[in-house]
């Protein structure tokens, strides 16, 4: 049985991600406890805001150095997704070191303004197991100013003047920039999914 843990970063409004594990039939348990963190079966990073802050509240709880140790599957969503990675451009801010790369600012255009914000398009670029029942051109629901730009890590890709990652894996570390708990069908599949990885 699955024990699905929450990491609680102290910045991050965790409730509606909570609801959408419970419309799944999954209790997850909401802790900064290292012990109870290392002991799940698989491990949520959700994050909002500015990442040099979460950073700083993921460190003061003893919390940076596990997750990029944790071996079970882990779930970045949304500033998560950019805190698994080495670093964000946000302030020079050294991230957790998971998964190789950078997140960069995205660049305002005309009619693209920053944050972007809203549904958009996935596109699937390659196949994987947390996207299945997830078709090309499904929508999900985005709220960024930071992005990833498309790596070998990408599994699926959107666009906002020039594409970004949307999904991304790197050995045990799955992320999404779109919030699943936001996105209706499309978001439902992808935490079903991540929750029957093993």
């Amino acid at each position: 049985m699955a024990r699905v843990v929450i990491v609680d970063n102290g910045g991050a409004n965790v409730a509606s991600l909570v609801f959408a594990l419970e419309r799944l039939g999954c209790a997850a348990e909401l802790s900064s406890d290292a012990v109870t963190i290392r002991g799940a079966s698989h491990v949520l990073l959700p994050g909002v805001g500015a990442a040099g802050d979460a950073m700083r509240r993921l460190r003061a709880r003893g919390l940076d150095a596990l997750i990029a140790q944790l071996t079970q599957p882990v779930l970045g969503i949304c500033l998560g997704m950019q805190l698994l990675y080495e670093s964000s451009e946000e302030n020079g801010t050294q991230c957790l070191g998971a998964i190789p790369g950078q997140a960069r600012r995205m660049l305002a255009q005309p009619g693209r303004p920053v944050p972007h914000m809203g549904w958009n398009r996935l596109q699937p670029l390659r196949g994987s197991a947390l996207l299945e029942e997830i078709e090309p051109g499904a929508y999900a629901y985005f709220v960024h100013s930071y992005a990833l730009p498309v790596g070998c890590e990408t599994l699926a890709s959107a666009e906002y003047g020039t594409p970004f990652s949307a999904v991304v894996a790197h050995r045990n570390f799955f992320a999404v920039q779109f919030h699943p708990e936001r996105s209706a069908r499309t978001g439902a599949a992808l935490l079903r999914n991540f929750l029957a990885l093993h």
